[in-house]
């Protein structure tokens, strides 16, 4: 190979107990707590949606980005999944490492300002336990989401009540890790192998690829992912409606919804042209415009997760 790879050996890790933490278990928010205000005209809709499509035995399938976990709503997705409410929830890299270290040590969370000014960002004894998880999934033909799940839930972890993927385990329900390589703190390590993640993560994509194949008549959500939400959505939409129009069925009735912060044209249901910046915005055009013209509908929920995700809990689970 005529390029020079850097030398990880040269790494120096340090013990997650000597890092400062930008997020507790004291912060994650109960389920008795009374939610943050929030309303809003979409979210009763919604939530009749996700009504109709479990009493039908149709998908509710939740993409999450790892800040829904940073700002404490673990424990309503796990009570939703408990529910049945929510049959797959699809998480990124950073998803995973959030969860883990929340089962782990009951925080999580570090200060990028400082620790990358350090040279530490990431670089955390325990953190890299994942890793070797990985390894395992790739070797067993399973994905990195229930492999952890399972290692979360069958092992020393003082705070697995909090872990989203340990309940996805528990109840059988699919939580798909969809990675990046080079995007998360772990692949910074000495044992991290590239094939094995990839390898695991590809087997997750597959699984999530066939949740979709029945999200005729469904419901899908997409809270605070920008990239990875709208693009693995894409990708997993067009496999599963190539093998459908083989077999004469169409998957054009369902429901899709984006909960984020970002402001959208009051027209949201219409493509921005191209020299708008909203276009660039994934969600926008891919979740809430180009996949749902075939007869879907599409709802967007602008507000913090902190509130809107109770806010839809308590709809989801009140009489």
């Amino acid at each position: 190979m005529p390029y020079p790879l850097f030398d990880r050996s040269r790494l120096r890790l340090l013990p997650l107990a000597e890092r400062h933490h930008d997020m507790s278990a004291a912060e994650i928010l109960p389920l008795n707590a009374e939610p943050p205000s929030f309303e809003h005209p979409n979210l009763s809709l919604l939530a009749e949606r996700i009504r109709t499509a479990r009493a039908a035995g149709r998908p509710v399938i939740l993409i999450m980005g790892a800040h829904v976990i940073k700002v404490g709503v673990s424990c309503h997705v796990i009570d939703l999944i408990e529910r049945g409410m929510i049959t797959h929830v699809a998480l990124n890299g950073a998803g995973v490492i959030h969860d883990f270290e929340l089962a782990l040590i009951g925080a999580t969370t570090e200060s990028v300002a400082r620790y990358i000014h350090e040279g530490q960002f990431g670089l955390w004894h325990e953190t890299g336990r994942i890793n070797e998880i990985i390894r395992h999934a790739a070797a067993s033909g399973i994905g990195i989401g229930e492999a952890v799940g399972q290692a979360i839930a069958d092992g020393d972890f003082p705070y697995k009540e909090l872990s989203i993927l340990a309940a996805g385990y528990r109840n059988h329900i699919p939580i798909t890790i969809h990675v990046s390589i080079g995007q998360d703190i772990i692949h910074e390590h000495p044992n991290f192998e590239g094939a094995a993640c990839g390898a695991a993560s590809y087997t997750d994509f597959l699984i999530f690829t066939q949740s979709i194949t029945a999200l005729e008549g469904g419901v899908m959500l997409n809270v605070g992912s920008a990239v990875m939400g709208p693009e693995v959505y894409l990708k997993a939409l067009a496999m599963a409606r190539n093998v459908a129009h083989q077999e004469g069925r169409t998957i054009s009735r369902f429901t899709t919804a984006v909960f984020d912060l970002v402001g959208l044209p009051d027209d949201y249901h219409t493509e921005a042209p191209k020299s708008e910046p909203a276009y660039y915005y994934r969600p926008f055009k891919t979740i809430l415009v180009r996949t749902v013209r075939d007869g879907g509908e599409s709802l967007y929920l602008r507000g913090d997760h902190r509130a809107t995700i109770p806010a839809l809990h308590h709809l989801l689970v009140t009489p």
